[in-house]
């Protein structure tokens, strides 16, 4: 699923004001919907050894900005950096990457329309039947294909808590936020 782009001119008043306005609108007709990725591993010694090289190499990386003369500093930061990217590496090489783009506003709030909430789940405050709709809103949702009988499959045989956090993927990226109300 990619943005919707349309190439209309800017108003002619906008960009008399601001000669900038119409970069900046086309920058914003650019901008393509929020992606979050979920790495799964289940190889705890790849997950370690990744954990402790990431930490030999921090502890290294203070030495040698403590005394940036120290070689033997600079070489033991250089090997353990080079440690921590093939640490990193093979973590990698074992993990599964998960991608989920948001919908767009409308196709969002039509799964959320079509997935009504149950008697009891309304009694209990929502808005939406997140039984049928978990399913639904991670194969919208993917990058990578997964199919509604995928993730039904997934949310009915996985451990809880990472059942939970692929719905969590999902519903996530539908709330990522990529703005800043910065000071004028």
């Amino acid at each position: 699923m990619t943005a919707r782009k349309t190439t209309a001119t800017p108003p002619a008043a906008a960009v008399a004001v601001d000669a900038h306005w119409a970069a900046t609108r086309a920058r914003l007709q650019a901008l393509t919907r929020p992606v979050l990725k979920l790495t799964i591993c289940d190889d705890e010694d790849a997950k370690r050894a990744a954990t402790t090289a990431r930490y030999v190499e921090q502890q290294a990386k203070n030495a040698a900005e403590l005394d940036p003369e120290d070689q033997a500093a600079q070489a033991a930061h250089q090997a353990a950096a080079a440690a921590l990217a093939d640490a990193q590496a093979a973590l990698d090489a074992v993990s599964i990457p998960l991608r989920f783009q948001a919908l767009d506003r409308k196709t969002y709030k039509a799964l959320l329309a079509a997935h009504p909430p149950t008697e009891e789940q309304a009694e209990e405050g929502y808005d939406f039947n997140l039984d049928t709709l978990g399913p639904v809103l991670i194969a919208a949702s993917s990058l990578d294909g997964i199919t509604e009988e995928d993730a039904q499959t997934y949310l009915d045989t996985w451990a809880t808590a990472e059942a939970t956090k692929l719905l969590d993927t999902a519903f996530g990226v539908q709330r990522a936020e990529r703005m800043d109300l910065g000071k004028g």
